[in-house]
């Protein structure tokens, strides 16, 4: 068994200095970007991108998303990212072109190493590819690749990658068959 140092944990930096002076300011503005009225997509879009957020055109970005840290969002053109969906992006999340985010969906890109005594902070990128659809309430978990086309059912848990074109259900989630069958 391995003895937990939290101590150590509290101790390595896991942010740079303008890193946290960001995180600070996204909190300050995110009021303005959570309480814009749901139709003004370009305002939001705008707001990520004055965060460091690489927005495609057409983007449509949900008011109630909850995002970690935009500079680590890549969202591709006419992408959606739906109610109440969490970008926990501590590592770069990357959403590919015409990409369904549904609502509820939390993908989280963020873990700690579980060998290390302090637990130390990992920052794992998520790649969702162009045309993928991330079903309500999923979860895509740290250092998840999804394929281009492919489907992540409803509540279905994701911590491996997705080839493209498939439809994976459950918790682990289970590839059920192809898109085109």
């Amino acid at each position: 068994m391995i003895e937990i140092d939290v101590n150590s944990n509290r101790r390595v930096p896991k942010w740079t200095r303008p890193q946290q002076a960001g995180r600070v300011l996204w909190t300050l503005f995110h009021p303005v970007f959570r309480f814009s009225p749901r139709p003004m997509w370009g305002f939001r879009r705008s707001i990520l991108r004055m965060f460091g957020a690489q927005v495609g055109s057409g983007a449509h970005v949900y008011p109630t998303v909850k995002i970690a840290i935009p500079w680590n969002i890549r969202l591709g053109q006419d992408c959606a990212v739906g109610d109440c969906a969490i970008l926990y992006s501590l590592g770069l999340i990357s959403i590919g072109h015409r990409c369904t985010i549904s609502q509820g969906a939390h993908l989280c890109a963020g873990t700690h190493d579980i060998a290390d005594p302090a637990r130390r902070l990992l920052k794992l990128p998520i790649c969702v590819g162009n045309d993928a659809w991330v079903c309500a309430d999923a979860f895509i978990g740290p250092g998840v690749n999804i394929g281009n086309g492919a489907i992540v059912g409803a509540r279905a848990v994701v911590m491996r990658d997705v080839q493209a074109s498939v439809i994976m259900v459950g918790n682990p989630a289970q590839q059920i068959r192809s898109v085109t069958e």
